[in-house]
């Protein structure tokens, strides 16, 4: 009997312990850095130290550790040069510019020591990537402190980082520290610098950085100490009185996973309360090609924050800084850098995809280099949602240039699947088109496909359920499941590792015997749920709701103004289906497929039919 007891007791302990320990897997590891830095701005060189305490939250133990040098990049021969002049085409605010850096342009960063708890490591640079040998290896639920000191040359502006930027900002400080690269369940994420996205590690930053006394600095977090640098923040940048010689500023973020600041003399300081939301504040040069269109911007920006909080879920920190600077866009915690001039339509539609990061990369932070449709097409979902809202314009219409590009890069024969790492497309185009335009229309279809309802309730759960802890593909979909009720995997799979196309049409119509048979086929190898909509002569309207049979279930009612017949489940296997009318074809006017034109269907032209004219074509075949 004892034997029998202590059994039953390791084989419950198995069944109960064995699936909790089975899916602690999605630790978070963790980063504390002290960064003390000067800034020399006649030689653009920085100096400085960094303490970094590193927590391995994971189950495995780590024998080396690996930092990213991102400056390293702006080196003729390196990997981003090599790259960027062997695209056929090429961004080009890169192009061959590296390449022809002289000695004191380009950029790099020096390790001059490195201690792991008092101990020297070994380390080896290789470009953009800084591998470390441990001194000892760090124990799972252990923590070690790195000690460091670098030096680094700021490159001339070339691609977000830099100096001198083309509309006059003398500093853009981004990727400027030697940076922990991210070790999660599948490993490190060791990714050398060759184009675009980026991924971190969450911790805390506390940065000290010293430099001439006429520049404003701009940065991530919320500066400490105001009163000893004479300048207020609270008053939007008033300066008193400041000390002689170099100045120390100090910036203090929590639970971030980067640190960027930008920093000029001229910068203007303006700030603006978001209700019940963070302090926003703005940085750019006054002038004729940016000063009435920043004013009329800085409104725009706490509507834009109100927007995200009750669509998306509330933004977490108490700050938040716009800063002129960079090279286009560019998305970090707590800030963003964005170019100043231009139209005003365009300095609104920057800072608002910018802005809309904040929720995609800086607080759920998927992993933008595997995921980069995630971030930047969920940004772009956001910001084109906002803009219908703030500007009173069909939400239909805000994404309709996603669609646009996803179809004009089908026909030119660009299109791959966007599963894979964002360096290696064969494209910028292909790229750009995947990040941006596809992770919109993923989006923008999925309330095709469970309903609006359905649609931003699962929004605002991912989340709140997911924040702060490096959500993938399949958290977001098993989300969308759960608040739906549908079975969702197929679309994930078909959209993101495949290249399949939706195409639906109307294949025949047919009157018989007081009823119309309204035939559909699937031309395409992309299968959907489908919404056909009929229109009577008399004006009035009925739909016709096709499920997918792999949905298992039915989407609720959208429109409850308009009659919906929910009928059989479409196998997808089966090239055709039949819906039956009620109604002779005299009455009927037109037929349509997907009147909302949610789904990204390569060829719309065979989705709508008008009866009568459609009945000729089928009586005659020469007029099909």
């Amino acid at each position: 009997m004892l034997k029998f007891a202590s059994v039953f007791l390791i084989f419950f302990f198995f069944i109960i312990i064995h699936p909790i320990s089975a899916q602690d897997y999605r630790w978070q590891q963790r980063v504390e850095y002290t960064m003390d830095v000067r800034l020399d701005v006649k030689t653009h060189k920085v100096t400085g130290t960094q303490k970094l305490v590193y927590y391995n939250n994971s189950k495995d133990t780590l024998n080396k550790v690996y930092y990213h040098l991102y400056f390293n990049a702006f080196q003729p021969g390196s990997m981003m040069d090599v790259r960027s002049r062997n695209y056929p085409d090429p961004d080009p605010r890169v192009k061959d510019r590296i390449f022809y850096l002289k000695e004191n342009e380009i950029g790099y960063q020096h390790i001059q020591s490195l201690k792991q708890d008092g101990k020297d490591v070994g380390y080896l640079v290789n470009g953009t990537i800084l591998e470390v040998t441990l001194a000892k290896p760090i124990l799972p639920n252990a923590k070690t402190v790195f000690d460091m000191k670098f030096d680094s040359q700021v490159p001339i502006q070339i691609r977000r980082s830099g100096h001198d930027n083309k509309e006059g900002i003398a500093y853009s400080m981004t990727q400027w520290y030697p940076k922990m690269a991210e070790y999660d369940y599948r490993g490190w994420h060791a990714y050398p610098y060759v184009a675009r996205e980026f991924h971190g590690v969450w911790g805390d930053f506390d940065v000290k950085i010293t430099l001439d006394p006429s520049f404003v600095v701009a940065a991530t977090g919320k500066l400490m100490n105001a009163d000893k640098i004479g300048y207020n923040y609270e008053k939007a940048g008033t300066a008193v009185k400041r000390p002689e010689g170099e100045l120390t500023w100090n910036f203090v973020a929590k639970n971030v996973i980067d640190f960027a600041f930008a920093a000029d003399p001229d910068y203007t300081h303006d700030k603006a309360q978001v209700p019940n939301g963070p302090e926003l504040h703005f940085f750019y040069q006054k002038g004729e090609k940016t000063t009435e269109n920043w004013a009329k911007m800085e409104p725009y920006a706490v509507k834009h924050f109100e927007f995200m909080n009750k669509t998306f879920g509330k933004y977490p920190y108490e700050t938040y800084s716009i800063i002129q600077g960079g090279d286009g866009g560019m998305e970090y915690p707590m800030c963003t850098l964005i170019m100043g001039e231009g139209t005003f339509a365009a300095l609104e539609g920057v800072m608002s995809h910018e802005v809309s990061h904040s929720w995609f990369q800086g607080v759920l932070a998927s992993n933008e280099s595997l995921y980069a449709w995630m971030d930047e097409g969920y940004t772009d979902f956001a910001s084109h949602e906002s803009k219908a809202a703030l500007f009173n314009t069909p939400v239909a219409e805000a994404h309709q240039g996603s669609y646009t590009s996803y179809f004009a890069l089908i026909k030119r024969g660009l299109q791959e699947p966007i599963s894979q790492h964002s360096d290696h497309y064969n494209t910028n185009a292909a790229y750009g088109t995947a990040a941006y335009s596809m992770g919109t229309i993923f989006l923008h279809q999925l309330k095709y496909i469970i309903g609006e309802e359905n649609f931003y309730k699962g929004m605002r759960q991912y989340y709140n359920t997911w924040k702060f802890k490096h959500p993938e593909p399949n958290d977001f979909i098993r989300v969308m499941e759960k608040v739906s009720g549908l079975q969702l995997g197929w679309y994930l799979r078909y959209w993101v590792f495949t290249t399949k196309k939706i195409d639906y049409g109307i294949q025949s119509v047919v009157d018989q015997e007081g009823s119309t048979y309204v035939t559909l086929e699937r031309i395409g190898e992309f299968p959907m749920p489908v919404d056909l909509l009929v229109t009577y002569k008399d004006g009035s309207k009925e739909m016709f709701y096709v499920p997918l049979n792999e949905t298992l279930g039915n989407k609720p009612v959208e429109d409850k103004t308009i009659p919906r017949t929910d009928l059989e489940a479409w196998p997808w296997v089966n090239p055709t289906y039949t819906v039956k009318v009620a109604h002779k074809a005299d009455d009927i006017a037109f037929v349509q497929i997907d009147p909302s034109q949610r789904m990204a269907d390569v060829e719309i032209k065979n989705n709508t039919i008008d009866i009568q004219e459609g009945l000729k074509a089928y009586e005659d075949p020469t007029q099909k």
